[in-house]
């Protein structure tokens, strides 16, 4: 069993749990994914089963593509709607205008923060886990390039952003600096990925409907065009 498996990931599950399902229900040889969703997050999960996987390098190199819902006036200790909250304020002054103004910040090359709520590594350890723990540790800010970033929707407190970023680029950090800079704070309200490098989610196909099917129509699924593709 070789090939890429698109897979439309559900909220409320890990990237990892994903490829536990798959790999208990199919018993591929190898199995591993190419970039981590969040649970809070729905959309494209690329899945690379048996030789594909040496893709995955490739796969993390490749610019992402997302609908963010970002909420105004609230500011959490994860940056999105899960965490606990840090700060409430109030964002009824902000105008679409203000909003659109603000976006033309973070368009092009910033540097960007990454979230302690990350799978980034401190001395060995994931920096999630020591937020657990309560800690925090400096993380030196990265580079990244957001390409597109406009208003798909306003209907306050909540907006609704398209961005189409480069690798390592962290939405949720991208909802709370925006809240930031508009005096109000904000955080990630939800989060769909619509494209991984040259993958969309259109081909994609939902968890449960793939671990329905038989080993056969699995191997129907997988693409075998990852060499030219990527």
């Amino acid at each position: 069993m070789d090939g890429i498996l698109l897979v439309d990931k559900p909220s409320g599950i890990t990237s990892f749990g994903v490829v536990d399902r798959l790999k208990k229900r199919f018993s591929p040889s190898r199995i591993g994914h190419g970039g981590t969703l969040d649970p809070l997050a729905t959309g494209l999960l690329v899945v690379l089963f048996g030789k594909a996987t040496k893709a995955a390098r490739y796969l993390l190199e490749g610019d992402k593509a997302y609908l963010a819902g970002l909420l105004l006036g609230r500011e959490t200790d994860t940056q999105d709607i899960s965490g606990r909250v840090l700060r409430e304020r109030d964002p009824s002054a902000v105008t679409k205008r203000d909003l659109e103004e603000a976006l033309g910040a973070f368009r092009g090359e910033l540097e960007q923060v990454p979230p302690m709520v990350s799978a980034l590594k401190h001395r060995g350890r994931r920096l999630y886990e020591l937020a657990r723990r309560g800690r925090e540790v400096p993380r030196p800010p990265r580079r990244v390039v957001i390409k597109e970033l406009k208003l798909t929707g306003f209907n306050p407190p909540t907006a609704g952003l398209l961005v189409r970023c480069s690798k390592g680029t962290y939405v949720r950090t991208l909802c709370r600096d925006l809240g930031e800079r508009l005096g109000c704070g904000g955080c990630l309200s939800s989060l769909r990925r619509l494209e991984s490098g040259p993958f969309r989610v259109e081909e994609a196909r939902p968890l449960s409907v793939l671990l329905e099917m038989d080993r056969r129509g699995l191997e129907r699924r997988l693409l075998q065009v990852w060499k030219d593709k990527l």
